[in-house]
């Protein structure tokens, strides 16, 4: 009898060990890999808000009207849009360490030259090259988490690397109101103390992840050969158990109907979240608050945020339900951003508008576990840069229209009727892509199976 039951006990305890190596794994990963990517995403984002702050001084001094600062500022997203796929394909040759560095340097010199415009021209060039610059990041981040992260994983992944993007709207809110009150300081004005102050971080942090941030999971000194053997086999299993497309010429998933289904979809939540978070400092600052003030309150929208891509993308794995956790959030952006102008009183329109941020944001990890359900290799890098550099012309969108709709109708509430319909549209092709992605075989899209609790 006991020879009957060894077998069995030898299973199991080969299954304890083996589901031991992969929370360990995870465990490892996630500890080594993400604050570091978070670190990155956070001084990424604030060069990219910090235009915002310095805006509420820059434009007198440059001479630039609103609709000629909305104009410079949207060219960062025409750059982006240009070079995003290309990077992300450089990236996936080279691998994220080198382009990592290479992308952090060059965006970070090119923040301090933004503090040293004299003029419209060079402030139009300098947000040209910012963009082309960090081109790729975001979406580079997004193709080596599925290097690193089995699929059920990588929508909380994402949700913990969007959480930086919160972070760094407080942290750029706060240190924005303050560093626009140095003016003077050394000479310099406070919107020139925004950019250098901000652009400095990025090349500093570009010598510390050439150093340390492996390029793949079999690089990575600090995972034993079994965790590595055990990702591995996890990722292969994944791979060979779903359809999936892996074209020889990369370039050629930007043709396919799947890619620029999503890529349409996707427009709309960068749309909504630059059209509220550019324009946000400036509808605070109509409270009659000191630029410090403006800086500190507009932290609690980016707290909304971060409890909401914490808890979102968690929820959707524990359910294994991914299109209402992408349609279900942008409908209550969308009404937020409504209620924002309707509603009477500062703190209710102000809560309104914390409201609104949590779902344009929180959605979006939980739709970027999309692509991988049928994209992979280079062919995820192209398709995954195709996706994000298409939506990302959604804040091109807003930095140009939004302002637009508001000159010509001398209304607050058209420009939000605006941005709340793109959301609806958006909520609405969940749907429709969500049933053409499972036509073509990958059902229960996004791959998010219950994750134990």
């Amino acid at each position: 009898m006991a020879d009957q039951q060894r077998p069995d006990q030898r299973q199991d305890a080969l299954g304890a060990r083996t589901d031991a190596i992969g929370v360990g794994t995870i465990s490892t990963i996630t500890w080594r890999l993400m604050p570091l990517l978070g670190l990155m995403y956070l001084i990424a984002y604030i060069d990219r808000q910090n235009v915002s702050y310095a805006k509420l001084q820059m434009v007198g001094d440059l001479g630039l009207s609103e609709a000629a600062y909305g104009f410079g500022a949207s060219l960062f997203f025409l750059a982006y849009f240009l070079f995003e796929v290309p990077s992300n394909v450089i990236l996936e040759r080279v691998g994220a360490r080198v382009w990592f560095t290479r992308i952090m340097a060059t965006w970070g010199v090119i923040t301090i030259l933004l503090g040293f415009s004299t003029g419209p021209v060079m402030f139009y060039i300098l947000r040209f090259l910012l963009g082309a610059a960090e081109a790729g990041f975001f979406p580079g981040v997004l193709y080596a988490l599925t290097l690193w992260f089995p699929q059920v994983f990588r929508g909380r992944m994402v949700g913990w690397f969007m959480i930086a993007s919160a972070v760094a709207n407080a942290v750029g809110a706060a240190i924005g109101g303050a560093l626009l009150d140095l003016d003077g300081l050394l000479g310099y004005r406070g919107w020139q103390w925004v950019f250098i102050a901000t652009g400095v971080p990025a090349v500093l942090l570009a010598a510390v992840v050439f150093v340390i941030l492996p390029d793949r999971p079999e690089k990575a000194p600090w995972l034993g050969a079994d965790q590595k053997k055990w990702l591995a086999d996890t990722l292969a299993r994944e791979a060979e158990s779903t359809p999936h497309t892996d074209h020889h010429n990369p370039f050629r998933v930007l043709a396919d109907k799947r890619v620029v289904l999503l890529a349409l979809l996707y427009v709309a939540f960068p749309l909504a979240a630059y059209g509220l978070s550019y324009w946000l400092p400036t509808v605070v600052k109509g409270f009659g608050v000191s630029n410090t003030v403006n800086g500190f309150i507009n932290i609690i929208p980016w707290i909304c945020v971060a409890l909401a891509l914490w808890w979102v993308p968690r929820h959707a794995a524990r359910t294994g339900e991914t299109t209402w956790h992408i349609a279900g959030p942008a409908l209550v952006g969308a009404l937020g951003l409504i209620l924002s102008v309707v509603l009477p009183g500062d703190a209710v329109k102000f809560a309104c508008l914390c409201v609104a941020a949590a779902g344009i944001f929180s959605g979006q990890p939980v739709f970027w576990s999309l692509p991988p359900t049928f994209l992979r290799g280079a062919t995820a890098a192209a398709g995954i840069a195709m996706i994000n550099s298409v939506g990302n012309l959604g804040g091109f969108i807003a930095q140009n229209v939004v302002p637009w709709i508001g000159d010509v109708s001398g209304s607050k509430l058209v420009p939000m009727l605006f941005l709340a319909a793109c959301l609806v549209v958006g909520a609405v092709m969940v749907f429709v892509v969500q049933g053409i992605l499972k036509r073509h075989g990958t059902a229960e899209v996004g791959g998010l199976t219950p994750a134990r609790r």
